[in-house]
């Protein structure tokens, strides 16, 4: 039962159902509620169709009109625009209820004009009125204290002016029948509950009878309009010429056509179960497979990381080695160059004594042989003999350029199962070079492509461009990496990766110069980079609506730059291009304006609803304007009223400022209203919603006017 409560509260005040009666449309209202949203219409106009609820609750009564009711006549005080039902409808007061009136639906938002009878002229819903009584009675059997701490059990008393639930031991601590509480009326919960539908001991729901007759019980049924009549309706003619059946009859066949339709639904309600259970199943998936899947990951990374210590550990032993064969020449060149330096300064000290001597014939018996010795001395310190054998420096490079892009360029592929592997490989193939010996051929990474200016081009705010590989390479090209700046001379990133040698790139800021670059890779690694061309993209914004975004009632003619509907509803059509820095001016010439509606014109996320008025959402920002004033709306929230509207021929301009990140809307080339918007951040269409009422053309490509700056 809980899940059919939607269906038996009242749309405007969101309670139960009381005295539900039908609208022309079929929904339902409270009569009470009716009353409170009927609104005056101007003698001899008929109330606008497909009105929503978000246009001004106060179009159709004049402001010098409501200043003849007082505060003490209305009961509402002041005129104020704020004063309105959960609906969004305004509330009038009594006194305006009289011939010229007419009640807008707060669900589908069509309006009915109300003849003399008023709100007597709509039939009440009984059978929905029995079907709430009901429900009711079965929720009142269950209702709980609303005072136990823990485990709550039945109220057996409701009090009238507290609206609290009371079981017996909570009544007789919290709500005793003495002192100012005495004077408090305690019911029965069935009784409370079921209030003013079906108190106990009313009588039996009598049988309804002819809103015209009263006195005539309903025995026919109008196929052509719809509704019971009585005999006395046929007598009279009303329905002479319809096609009229026995109530009975056609009672039997419309609950066998209700039956089965409701079997459709049935199996679609199984279809929908079985789809839970097996999304419940899906996410019971995905959590084991993102489990698996990670430590899956982790084990490979961790693989790679092994292998890189392993690698390291290899290089670390080969320096160590060379360390050593360094450090053993240069002490053994030290220990031999020692001993023979000491040798010499023992052979130059004793050559020094010698001359000291004064004794002619001795030094003469030994000159000869140490002349000679000296000079064979000196011979050994020949060139080279006091050089260093080793240098300092080690003569070993290790290129990790490669190893790292390629570290860098690691990412999951989901075009072909092997290319990861692929990746993994290619890591795989850096260590393997590390561990080649001398003298075998080092592969060679893709030389520098060529970009063919003859094949760039740039369309409105979309960049082509095409390169190609000058010189061929023992080892083939795997792919090409694409990369552009920001618009604004920022940073690179890449906006392509994979095989083709022709990308276009869309949804670039319009008025902007991008820098582009492009280089190769294959299993030996990344090459260097190509020149750097540079593209500049329309200075103004050519665009169209959109037919793959827009809604299924819109329809687009003239190369998608006219718009209109086939639905009473307004829907929303956003146009192609999205702007998120620059300023932006376009413009829409309305071709057709018919039954004075308020279409809304604006800008709007890409998510935006587009079942409703533009505005209504907090995904859109909107001015919706009528023949005579307009609005802005933005989240449901109506501002700036402003006088002066459209008509056949106006023309209305939108001005997207996001340098100053503001939006202003013009008439006829004349700004109306104050600045609509202002702080508006992030990505942003132009947008529309109309019904079938409007037409507007689209036109783009033009320059701010300097009017207007």
């Amino acid at each position: 039962m809980d899940a059919m409560e939607e269906e038996l509260k009242c749309p405007v005040c969101g309670s139960l159902f009381k005295e539900p009666i039908i609208l022309p449309c079929s929904h339902n209202v409270c009569l009470a509620c009716a009353r409170n949203i009927t609104v005056q219409t101007p003698e001899g106009e008929t109330p606008p169709q497909n009105r929503s609820s978000g246009t001004s609750d106060y179009d159709y009564l004049d402001m010098d009109k409501m200043s003849m009711y007082s505060e003490t006549d209305s009961g509402y005080g002041s005129y104020t625009p704020c004063l309105k039902s959960p609906n969004g409808v305004r509330v009038f007061p009594p006194a305006l209820m009289h011939r010229h009136c007419s009640i807008t639906c707060p669900l589908c938002h069509r309006s009915v004009s109300l003849d003399e009878r008023g709100l007597r002229g709509l039939q009440r819903n009984r059978l929905l009125e029995a079907i709430v009584s009901r429900y009711q009675q079965s929720r009142a059997a269950s209702v709980k204290c609303q005072l136990c701490d823990r485990n709550p059990v039945d109220a057996t008393v409701m009090c009238e002016q507290c609206d609290v639930f009371y079981c017996s031991p909570c009544q007789q601590r919290c709500h005793p029948s003495r002192g100012p509480l005495a004077k408090h009326r305690l019911l029965p919960p069935t009784q409370a509950q079921a209030g003013s539908a079906q108190p106990p001991g009313a009588p039996a729901r009598k049988q309804p009878t002819c809103v015209d007759h009263e006195a005539e019980n309903y025995s026919m049924y109008c196929a052509s309009c719809r509704t019971p009549v009585c005999y006395q309706c046929l007598e009279e003619g009303k329905h002479g010429k319809h096609d009229v059946k026995p109530l009975a009859a056609m009672w039997k066949q419309h609950k066998c056509q209700l039956s089965q339709a409701l079997n459709g639904v049935s199996d679609k309600a199984k279809e929908a179960k079985e789809f839970l259970v097996q999304l419940k199943n899906l996410l019971q998936q995905i959590q084991e497979n993102g489990v698996e899947f990670e430590a899956c990951l982790v084990a490979q990374c961790d693989s790679l990381i092994e292998a890189l210590t392993r690698q390291k550990a290899k290089l670390l032993t080969k320096v160590t080695k060379e360390k050593e064969n360094k450090l053993k020449t240069v002490k053994d060149q030290i220990t031999h160059c020692t001993m023979k330096l000491r040798q010499t300064t023992g052979m130059m000290e004793f050559c020094l004594e010698v001359i000291k001597e004064n004794d002619p014939s001795g030094f003469l018996q030994i000159s000869d042989a140490l002349i000679k010795r000296v000079l064979a001395s000196q011979d050994q310190w020949v060139k080279g003999a006091l050089e260093p054998k080793v240098c300092p420096e080690f003569a070993l490079t290790v290129n990790t350029d490669p190893l790292m892009q390629s570290i860098l360029q690691l990412d999951f592929t989901q075009n072909k199962d092997g290319q990861e592997a692929a990746l993994l490989k290619q890591m795989h193939a850096g260590d393997q070079k590390e561990e080649e010996s001398t003298g075998a051929e080092t592969p060679t990474v893709p030389p520098a492509p060529l970009l063919q200016l003859e094949k760039c081009c740039m369309r409105n705010n979309s960049a082509t461009l095409a390169w190609r590989i000058t010189t061929v390479q023992a080892l083939p090209v795997e792919g090409y990496v694409l990369e552009l700046d920001d618009g604004n001379g920022g940073p690179y990133r890449e906006v392509y990766v994979g095989k083709e040698t022709v990308c276009t790139v869309d949804g670039l800021h319009f008025n902007s110069s991008y820098s582009a670059r492009v280089k190769a890779y294959n299993s030996a690694g990344v090459g260097a980079y190509s020149k750097v061309v540079v593209l500049k993209t329309s200075d103004v914004a050519w665009f169209t609506f959109d037919p793959t975004s827009a809604h299924r009632d819109i329809v687009l003619t003239n190369e998608n730059q006219t718009v209109t509907c086939n639905s009473y509803d307004d829907r929303v059509v956003l146009g192609t291009a999205a702007f998120s820095k620059g300023v932006h001016y376009w413009e829409l010439s309305v071709d057709r304006y018919d039954n004075h509606p308020d279409p809304a014109f604006g800008v709007a996320r890409i998510n935006t609803m587009k079942d409703m008025m533009l505005g209504k959402d907090d995904k859109a920002w909107a001015m919706y304007v009528d023949n005579n004033r307009s609005w802005f709306m933005h989240n449901n929230s109506h501002t700036n009223r402003a006088e002066g509207g459209i008509s056949k021929g106006s023309t209305v301009g939108i001005l997207l400022d996001l340098t100053k990140h503001t939006l202003t809307f013009f008439i006829n080339k004349q700004q109306h209203g104050p600045m609509a918007f202002e702080n508006l951040e992030g990505v942003f269409m132009p947008a529309v919603s109309l019904n079938r009422n409007v037409q507007v053309t689209l036109i783009t490509g033009l320059e701010v006017p300097k009017s207007i700056m």
